[in-house]
């Protein structure tokens, strides 16, 4: 638990001006917060990282991490997604220089894990460069930590019923639902002082709750996959929680989610 703290509190320092700055901070930040996620996916699949693909699917997330400003200058017939798409064939040429010893499996795994990674990183970037964009970055954190902490230790305390054992077996019913309730009164405080000043509160409550709601969802996706390839952690860059995709499951989750809620 102390090493967990000690963590904590030091990515709050660096985190935490990072996003009161924005701009370049923040993307520079996205950009190498994806390539490290993309990374704890390639170690996770036992996959080399000093390799062409791995190369070429940094190239790729960062196309899709990047905000929609950098490719204001391209021709008009061209757009990120191409660019994107000129990254993936390139990958699967990757399978014909290699002999199949990269596959057709891999790459379409690195893609996938490009498009999870590299959207939910680019969200982020597109939040906070929203009008308002440091105020509703700021609820939407709330939500997650609020829905983390509160399931974590709610779930400790009175938890008897397991949500979903076969893919999470600490998880239960009593901490999933206790740490949507301390989302629901943790969003509640920040908005009364930083109203992101979009919608209705009513709105805003009923989506508090589906956030939180997917946010575990995104929790449990990263336990799958996790679970698929035999590992406790994504990583260990963060001593005592793991790796980036440990930190950020919920929010790769989330973040995209705001779009379709037309908050950004």
């Amino acid at each position: 638990m102390k090493q967990r703290v000690i963590t904590a509190v030091v990515a709050l320092i660096i985190f935490i001006p990072i996003i009161l700055l924005g701009g370049y901070w923040i993307d520079v930040a996205a950009i190498c917060l994806a390539i490290v996620g993309l990374s704890e996916m390639f170690m996770m699949r036992k996959r080399i990282i000093v390799s062409p693909d791995f190369v070429i699917s940094c190239l790729g997330i960062t196309t899709l991490v990047l905000p929609d400003g950098f490719f204001a200058n391209l021709p008009s017939y061209l757009s990120r997604f191409d660019i994107f798409a000129i990254t993936v064939a390139l990958l699967l040429l990757v399978t014909v220089t290699t002999k199949n010893k990269t596959n057709i499996d891999d790459i379409g795994i690195n893609t996938l894990a490009m498009v999870y990674i590299g959207n939910g990183f680019h969200s982020l970037v597109a939040v906070r460069g929203a009008q308002n964009g440091l105020e509703l970055l700021g609820y939407i954190l709330v939500v997650i930590w609020a829905t983390d902490i509160g399931a974590y230790s709610f779930g400790r305390k009175i938890g008897k019923h397991k949500l979903w054992p076969a893919i999470s077996p600490n998880k239960t019913w009593e901490g999933s639902i206790a740490g949507t309730l301390c989302a629901l009164v943790g969003a509640a405080i920040y908005l009364y002082f930083f109203p992101v000043g979009y919608t209705h509160t009513v709105w805003m409550i009923l989506a508090t709750l589906i956030f939180s709601i997917f946010g575990q969802l995104g929790d449990l996706v990263e336990s799958a996959y996790k679970r698929y390839y035999g590992v406790k952690d994504s990583g260990k860059i963060l001593p005592g929680h793991g790796g980036i995709l440990d930190r950020f499951d919920s929010l790769l989750f989330v973040l995209p989610m705001l779009h379709w809620f037309a908050l950004i």
